[in-house]
């Protein structure tokens, strides 16, 4: 069973996102290239869920809160 997707990672450029591994970036042991494969929360921004292209459930887990600084 594959593990489950993180939709919302607090570091995601610490881990490859290449296979269901999710290895450290710089410990990539699957042989997935001479690069990490990037979280589409990198390359799309933090909305990249909401397309709903991606197959997830509606129900998927809140992005993280951000607090405001200004209380």
């Amino acid at each position: 069973m594959a593990k489950r997707f993180p939709l919302h990672p607090k570091h995601p450029e610490r881990i490859c996102w290449g296979c269901d591994r999710y290895c450290p970036a710089e410990a990539m042991g699957c042989g997935n290239g001479a690069s990490r494969t990037q979280h589409p929360s990198e390359v799309l921004g933090d909305d990249w869920l909401a397309s709903g292209d991606w197959g997830f459930e509606a129900e998927a887990e809140a992005p993280p809160q951000v607090p405001d600084a200004a209380r």
